[in-house]
């Protein structure tokens, strides 16, 4: 990856960027619409929300106020938890795009795999896509028993997984699962909120470079063949976010950050969501 503009091909044939934006607790109205509008201008090109976020509204509202063509632009939401079942989903689709104010949507996921409604979650994104009316479908915080069960039922297989993957929780086993059966991988969380920027690992090689330990974790996933969907909404860490296309680490160094792992989530384990 050389360029913020790079893309990856989907198993179904759709380019999405390589690496994008998360807006997760950003706040909607002025604070989301400004930072997407700063975004585009770095050269994000992919904007990840949801309806859980409540901020798809000012998503939209940006991409209208951008002169950025629709064409260009890589938008995925997600159909949350109590809105999961085939009617359901339906329905949460069409409130959705009507929030977004799109005629059409690159990525729909399945938000969480809520036991007993994600298959008939699917069947309703599989339904969208046939129509035409998304790109491409695929899921959030599935497992790999959840993977199993979603593609021994399912007519379109996922595109992509989204899940909480960052170097204190790099998902080897889940990763290369994912990629025997042509699933791309993203990572929400990829920085851990900051939550491990002391690492000396980490500092050492960022002294070297002469970046940030967010830039390295960041192009730590890149080398990995992980799309990163950091947030900010501070204009000079988007950049920051995005300033991670001049270099390249060592494999050494990729092994370095490999043993941080410590299998540590901060999110929600998908084998107990009770929200």
């Amino acid at each position: 990856m050389a360029s913020i503009f790079d893309t990856i091909n989907l198993h179904n044939g759709v380019k999405m960027p390589a690496f994008g934006l998360g807006v997760y607790k950003v706040e909607a109205g002025e604070q989301i619409e400004e930072t997407i509008l700063t975004a585009l201008d770095i050269g994000y090109r992919l904007i990840d929300t949801a309806s859980f976020y409540q901020n798809e509204e000012g998503v939209g509202q940006a991409i209208r106020n951008s002169e950025i063509p629709r064409e260009e632009l890589f938008i995925t939401t997600k159909v949350w938890n109590s809105e999961q079942g085939y009617d359901n989903t339906l329905k949460a689709f069409d409130d959705s795009m009507e929030k977004l104010g799109l005629d059409y949507l690159d990525l729909y996921l399945v938000h969480w795999p809520v036991k007993g409604k994600y298959l008939e979650t699917w069947r309703a994104l599989e339904e969208l896509y046939r129509k035409g009316r998304v790109r491409a479908i695929g899921v959030s915080n599935f497992k790999i028993h959840h993977l199993k069960d979603l593609l021994a039922h399912a007519s379109e297989k996922p595109v992509i997984n989204q899940i909480e993957l960052h170097p204190l929780l790099s998902q080897v086993e889940l990763r290369e699962f994912c990629q025997q059966n042509d699933i791309k991988v993203e990572a929400w969380s990829p920085l851990s909120r900051g939550r491990f920027f002391d690492e000396p690992v980490l500092g050492k090689i960022a002294e070297q470079y002469g970046k940030t330990p967010a830039q390295i974790i960041l192009r730590w996933h890149l080398q990995n063949q992980i799309i990163p969907i950091p947030k900010s909404v501070t204009p000079s860490r988007l950049k920051e976010n995005a300033d991670i296309f001049d270099f390249q680490l060592s494999q050494k160094e990729l092994e370095k950050i490999n043993g941080l792992n410590k299998d540590q989530r901060f999110g929600g384990d998908p084998d107990h969501i009770d929200f």
